[in-house]
């Protein structure tokens, strides 16, 4: 039997991304007891893992008794492994040490493929997802929603660079598309356990995952939020390997640059076809001079920076495919440290 979803509230007058949520009806209800499995990737959080997650587990310890904390260590070259073992002995946690720096995304992977849990929390270990948001999103949860994600409703602590960029990232990637990835969404997010499952199922290894989020559907909802400062350390992000996040979710979800080249290519072959046309008509009207060497000269490297830059697109599609069909795994474990009450499970 299924029953009504029940509203909810955050900030007043927030449309929560309705145009994002997918058509997908509510599960059913009332849910089962809540375990949850939180999902904490770690990158060099020294400074932050030890006290974050003493923090949520007394966060998750006020919703349920009964829960486990995944700790994804991603090639720290700090001491996160050592402050990981020691919460291992002390706390429900499973650690999970990954054999070298595979990227967010990959152990945000190794940790959904080793939860347990009715229901996942992913959350980072450096303070910045407010943990307070925990008891609304349990209530969304128990009211039918499969995803609930945080959406970062102020992004002034960041450059204008950045933010524009991000502005201009998820135009292009919800240009034209049926599934539509939220903007400012990211990986702060609740989801069911059926959600888990079937972002476990999807085969390939290049992972965007805030596509995938997407892709899956789902009944969702989202909640405004205002991120904290990190507590500790440094941010492993730099605006490189943030342009690389960017150019993989381009790439692994939207065929707009190949199309945008063709319409380019298109162009170039119709103001040429013209072109043409007026040098002969010139030609047969008033002769033929040595004049325009500089203009096809100009021409002939206008075009080829043309080709050259389609070619480099059309490479980056290629090089996705070639990383598909090898078929490596997306991550590899070194440790396995498993103190989760449902190891026997």
């Amino acid at each position: 039997m299924t029953e009504s979803l029940a509203p909810y509230r955050v900030t007043p007058g927030a449309d929560y991304h309705a145009d994002y949520a997918p058509a997908a009806p509510p599960a059913q209800l009332p849910r089962a007891p809540l375990r949850l499995s939180c999902v904490v990737p770690a990158h060099n959080e020294e400074a932050n893992l030890d006290a974050f997650v003493r923090a949520l587990a007394q966060a998750v310890g006020r919703l349920t008794d009964e829960f486990e904390i995944i700790i994804v260590n991603d090639g720290s070259r700090d001491a996160t492994h050592a402050v990981a073992l020691r919460l291992a002995a002390e706390l429900p946690v499973r650690y999970l040490a990954l054999s070298r720096n595979f990227g967010k995304e990959a152990a945000l992977t190794a940790g959904l493929a080793h939860t347990r849990g009715n229901a996942v929390l992913l959350i980072d270990a450096d303070f910045q997802h407010p943990l307070e948001l925990l008891p609304q999103m349990h209530e969304l949860w128990l009211a039918g929603y499969d995803m609930v994600y945080g959406v970062i409703v102020d992004r002034g602590f960041e450059s204008g660079t950045k933010r524009m960029g991000t502005g201009l990232f998820y135009r292009l990637i919800n240009t034209g598309k049926q599934v539509k990835v939220p903007p400012n969404a990211g990986d702060f997010r609740w989801m069911d356990r059926r959600v888990a499952d079937a972002l476990n199922a999807l085969p390939e290894r290049n992972r965007f995952m805030k596509g995938l989020y997407a892709w899956v559907g789902f009944k969702a909802a989202a909640l405004p939020f205002v991120p904290h400062d990190r507590a500790g350390g440094q941010t492993s992000f730099s605006m490189r390997r943030l342009g690389s996040l960017a150019l993989l979710g381009l790439t692994s979800f939207t065929t707009l640059p190949l199309r945008v080249w063709s319409v380019v290519g298109a162009l170039v072959a119709a103001l040429a076809l013209v072109y043409g046309a007026w040098i002969a008509l010139d030609a047969l009207l008033f002769g033929v001079d040595v004049a325009g060497w500089p203009t096809l000269a100009a021409g002939i490297m206008l075009f080829s920076g043309v080709q050259l830059m389609s070619i480099g697109i059309l490479g980056e599609y290629i090089g996705r495919i070639y990383d598909e069909v090898k078929q490596r795994p997306t991550y590899l474990v070194a440790r396995d440290e498993d103190n989760s009450p449902w190891r026997d499970s």
